[in-house]
């Protein structure tokens, strides 16, 4: 591994953040290259928190924008304050030169910067942009949000052409609910996140719950590995193994016990169909297969 990699896999790993060689190589290209980075993979495994992470290493805003279906530009983009601008114009209703009023209206003090006009317009310094689970938002939106990452610039009728101050690193995140277009994946690097190793997810656990012992990280580990092996509707990512994992240290567990694992059985599994799978011979054998003495 190159050591500006390394680097920045260990200042990563300072912040709870334990990335592998793949996850760090693409945050260092994606940041000397000045280009966005595309992120796949299962709900769970830590997309969201990878933006979380850099804002926080590179001690600035995270800008988050949080697509939905019928996302439409102004939402994302801008908006003007209608009501400041109603109140304004009743100010002025006794006088006043109608093209002097109207630049002040549409100036940017009436101007509701969304979180893509915010991403460009930061005065301190290059935020990162988050544009969450961008799959859910329809084809339209992606068009419109591709022709801004190649510019990093927005025209506002009433105000003209604004341009970035500084270019924010842009992470894009994605559960392929739906396929992106060829022209949004060749305008960013990509990476998929895999669920974590055995190994890995051990230590994600270590350093993101406090108060865990090895052997209880271990056993943790062991089931969730198995349940990911089983035809689930809605098998458990990283985030459902600590959630977990607080959960038991919460109740002071130190094992795994087949009480404990029934009783917990909602942090891991989030469909009632897929409850319904693990039957009591079942949560005996997850817990022997831990390694619970």
């Amino acid at each position: 591994m190159r050591p500006e990699v390394r680097g920045l896999q260990d200042a990563m790993r300072q912040r709870n953040y334990i990335a592998d060689a793949p996850i760090a190589t693409a945050v260092h290209l994606a940041l000397s290259m000045e280009k966005p980075l595309l992120v796949e993979g299962d709900a769970g495994v830590g997309k969201t928190e990878l933006a979380n992470t850099m804002a926080a290493l590179l001690d600035t805003e995270l800008i988050r924008l949080q697509c939905y279906e019928g996302l439409d530009t102004h939402t994302a983009l801008y908006e003007w304050n209608y009501q400041k601008q109603l109140l304004r114009l009743r100010m002025s209703a006794d006088g006043g030169a109608p093209e002097a009023l109207e630049d002040i209206i549409f100036g940017r003090d009436y101007l509701l910067e969304r979180p893509l006009l915010r991403a460009i317009t930061r005065t301190g310094g290059a935020p990162v942009l988050l544009v969450d689970e961008i799959d859910r938002s329809d084809e339209a939106f992606e068009a419109f949000l591709l022709e801004l990452l190649s510019d990093f610039q927005v025209t506002i009728p009433e105000l003209g052409t604004i341009r970035a101050t500084h270019r924010p690193m842009v992470i894009l995140t994605s559960n392929r609910t739906r396929e992106l277009g060829d022209a949004l994946r060749r305008r960013c690097l990509y990476l998929y996140v895999e669920h974590p190793d055995f190994v890995r997810e051990v230590e994600i656990i270590r350093a993101r719950v406090p108060g865990v012992s090895a052997s209880l990280a271990r056993q943790i580990t062991r089931v969730v590995h198995e349940l990911r092996e089983w035809r689930l509707m809605k098998p458990p990512g990283v985030a459902e193994t600590l959630d977990w994992a607080r959960a038991l240290v919460t109740l002071h567990q130190d094992r795994l016990d087949a009480d404990s694992l029934k009783e917990t059985l909602g942090c891991i599994l989030k469909d009632r169909h897929d409850i319904r799978e693990v039957s009591p011979d079942e949560i005996d054998t997850l817990v022997d297969a831990s390694g619970a003495a």
